[in-house]
C-alpha cells in the first residue's frame, strides 16, 4: 500500500513544495556562503596587500629604515616583516618580532605580489608579500594579519543551514496549512456526496463562495446533482405513463379474451380477432416507440451521413397519402449531419401531427439561417443552421401547451379527439431526435394553426 502523503493530495503537494523549496535555498545557501567568504577574503588582502606596498613604497625611498620597530599604518594589519633575498630578517613590526616568516613564498620581477595563506604554530593568517624592487637582491616585505573567524571556523555554514532548514519547515507547514484550508471544502464536498443515493437526489453540496476552482467544482457538482434529480423524476414519471398507457390495450385485451372464454357460443371469433389485433398493434406501435427513445442519442446508432434535409422531405412525401395536401418550399443544399433513419423519423412524426389536426392544408418549408448570436462575454459567434418548418391551417397551441406538448404521453384534449390509435410519443421522439443531433425544435406563433420549427447545425 502506497504511503499516506502519497494517497493524500495534501501530502503530495506539500513533498513537492518542500522539494521545491530545498531546491531552491540549498543551492542559494551554498552559492551565499562561497560568495561571503569570498568577499572577506578579498578584503584581508586588500588590507594586507595595501600595507604591504605602502611599506615597500617607503622602502624604496629610504624614508623607512631598517633595524629598527616597523610601524604599521594600518591597526588590523599588525603583522609585518621585511626579510632579505638571503632570507634574513631586516626588520619586523612588533607583534610579528618574536614569530617564524611570515611566509616562504618569494615573489619574482616578474610577478611582485602574491597573496597566501599560512598556518603558523599559534594562529592562521593571510599574508600578501610584496617584492620591494626588480633587482635580484630586493627585499621582501610580508603584511598579514589572523584570519577572520568566518573563514577559519564553520560558524557560517552552522547558521546557514540552521536558517535553510527552518526556512524549508516554514515552506512545508505553511503548503500543508494553505493545501488544508484549500481543500476542506473538497472534504466536505466528498462528506456530502457520500450522503447521496439514488433514493434521494435532492441533497446538494456546500457551495463556498467565490469564483475559484472549487467554488466552479461544487457548482458543477451541484448541476449534475440537479439534472440526475430530473433525469431519475423524469425516469418515473415515464415509468409511470408507460405502465398507464400499457395497461389500456392489455386490460381491453384481456377482457375481450375472457368474455370469449366465459361465452365462446356468443362470440363472434372474427371481430375478436380482429379487435386483438388492434389492440396487439397499439402494444407493438407503443413498444416500437419506446425502444427507439431509449436509443436515440446511444451509441447504438453511431452512423451519421451528410444528407439534404429538402431530399429527405421529398423522399417521407412520396411514400404517404394523401390524406390533407402538402405544399412545399424547398431550399436544395440545405446539408445536414445525423442519423438517416433517426431524422426520417423526425419528419414522420410532425408530418403525422401536422395532417391529423389540419383542415385543409400542411406547408413544409426548408432553408438556411445564417446570422451571429450574442456570447455572454459580450463577443458574437456566427450562426448557420437549417430551419425546418411544418405548418397547418388546423387548432392553435395555446403558448402554455407548446412546452408540454413534447413530454411523453402527454396529449392535449384536441389531440385526443382526432388520434386513432396514436401513442402519445410523437413529438417526444422529434425532440430526443433534435436534441441528440444538436438541434432544437419549438412551436412557434401561427394564426389559424399550427407551426413546428426544427432547427439543425449545417454540416
Amino acid at each position: 500500500m502506497a504511503p499516506w502523503w502519497a494517497r493524500s493530495l495534501r501530502g503530495r503537494f506539500t513533498l513537492i513544495a518542500t522539494a521545491i523549496a530545498a531546491l531552491v535555498l540549498i543551492p542559494v545557501a551554498i552559492a551565499g556562503i562561497v560568495v561571503t567568504k569570498t568577499l572577506v577574503a578579498e578584503g584581508v588582502f586588500n588590507d594586507t596587500q595595501d600595507t604591504a606596498e605602502r611599506i615597500a613604497f617607503e622602502l624604496r625611498g629610504g624614508v623607512l629604515p631598517l633595524g629598527a620597530a616597523i610601524p604599521v599604518p594600518n591597526p588590523t594589519v599588525d603583522l609585518v616583516q621585511v626579510v632579505s633575498a638571503e632570507g634574513l630578517l631586516l626588520g619586523a613590526s612588533d607583534g610579528a618580532r618574536t614569530l617564524p616568516p611570515l611566509s616562504d613564498i618569494r615573489p619574482t620581477p616578474a610577478d611582485r605580489v602574491i597573496n597566501t595563506t599560512n598556518c603558523l604554530p599559534t594562529e592562521c593568517i593571510h599574508v600578501s608579500a610584496v617584492r620591494v624592487s626588480v633587482s635580484p637582491d630586493s627585499p621582501i616585505v610580508y603584511a598579514g594579519r589572523s584570519s577572520p573567524d568566518v573563514l577559519q571556523t564553520r560558524t557560517l555554514e552552522i547558521v546557514v543551514a540552521i536558517e535553510v532548514t527552518m526556512l524549508i519547515a516554514l515552506a512545508a507547514w505553511s503548503t500543508w496549512l494553505v493545501t488544508g484550508r484549500a481543500l476542506r471544502p473538497v472534504a466536505t464536498m466528498r462528506a456530502e456526496l457520500d450522503r447521496v443515493h439514488a433514493g434521494d437526489l435532492s441533497r446538494r453540496v456546500t457551495q463556498p463562495p467565490g469564483e475559484d476552482e472549487v467554488a466552479q467544482l461544487a457548482r458543477s457538482i451541484n448541476g449534475t446533482l440537479a439534472r440526475l434529480e430530473r433525469s431519475a423524476e423524469q425516469q418515473r414519471q415515464f415509468a409511470s405513463d408507460a405502465s398507464h398507457e400499457l395497461r389500456t390495450p392489455i386490460a381491453g385485451l384481456r377482457a375481450q379474451l375472457e368474455s370469449a372464454q366465459l361465452y365462446p357460443e356468443d362470440t363472434d371469433l372474427e371481430a375478436l380477432v380482429e379487435s386483438a389485433l388492434r389492440d396487439t398493434d397499439r402494444l407493438e406501435a407503443i413498444i416500437s416507440d419506446l425502444l427507439l427513445l431509449a436509443r436515440i442519442g446511444s451509441r447504438v446508432d453511431i452512423v451519421r451521413e451528410r444528407l439534404d434535409l429538402s431530399c429527405l422531405v421529398r423522399q417521407e412525401l412520396a411514400t404517404r397519402g394523401d390524406k390533407i395536401p402538402v405544399e412545399v418550399d424547398l431550399a436544395d443544399g440545405a446539408y445536414v449531419e445525423g442519423v438517416r433513419l433517426q431524422l426520417s423519423r423526425l419528419l414522420t412524426n410532425l408530418l403525422d401531427n401536422a395532417q391529423r389536426h389540419a383542415e385543409t392544408m400542411v406547408l413544409v418549408t426548408v432553408r438556411e439561417e445564417r446570422g451571429r448570436v450574442p456570447r455572454r462575454d459580450n463577443g458574437a459567434e456566427s450562426h448557420a443552421m437549417v430551419v425546418l418548418a411544418v405548418e397547418n391551417d388546423g387548432v392553435e397551441i395555446a403558448p402554455h401547451d407548446r412546452d408540454r406538448i413534447f413530454e411523453r404521453f402527454t396529449r392535449l384534449d384536441a389531440a385526443r379527439s382526432r388520434d386513432a390509435g396514436g401513442t402519445g410519443l410523437g413529438l417526444a421522439i422529434a425532440r430526443d431526435v433534435a436534441i441528440a443531433h444538436g438541434g432544437t425544435i419549438r412551436v412557434e406563433d401561427r394564426p389559424g394553426g399550427a407551426r413546428f420549427v426544427l432547427r439543425l447545425p449545417i454540416a
